[in-house]
């Protein structure tokens, strides 16, 4: 997993992390935050897809640190490669704590991973990926 000092790819979802979210040890489960990333992977997804999608594989995800309740959990993603039906997204989660006393406080990255997502139809079959027209795919 590569370390920058600032996430890459478009933010597409931005959220709290709630007492709700909670694993055993109080930190915030890993399963919710791979959760936040297929939705914010996934809307970017659908917009590429232009319609429905689904999420076939996600490689490998390592956790840097900790997410605390209250967290602002931060789900960036881009493009990295499009094929005929799929497409293969990098997704990135950044956080930090929600607070009034400190407003600009940086982003610190929690994980990463790259996410696969096919384009399907009303019948849940894979369909190619318009092209024409598509503005997602104009810098790719």
């Amino acid at each position: 997993m590569t370390t920058t000092a600032k996430p890459t790819g478009e933010l597409m979802l931005r959220t709290v992390a709630r007492p709700k979210d909670t694993n055993t040890n109080l930190d915030i489960f890993g399963g919710w935050i791979m959760s936040q990333m297929d939705l914010g992977g996934g809307m970017l997804a659908a917009e590429i897809a232009q319609g429905r999608i689904v999420t076939v594989a996600v490689q490998e995800m390592v956790f840097l640190r900790p997410v605390k309740v209250g967290h602002i959990v931060n789900v960036y993603a881009h493009c990295l490669k499009v094929g005929n039906t799929s497409m293969q997204l990098k997704v990135e989660v950044w956080v930090k704590p929600f607070t009034n006393q400190q407003p600009d406080l940086p982003l610190e990255k929690v994980t990463e991973a790259v996410f696969a997502f096919v384009a399907i139809d009303d019948n849940g079959q894979p369909r190619p990926i318009p092209r024409e027209n598509n503005p997602r795919l104009a810098h790719i």
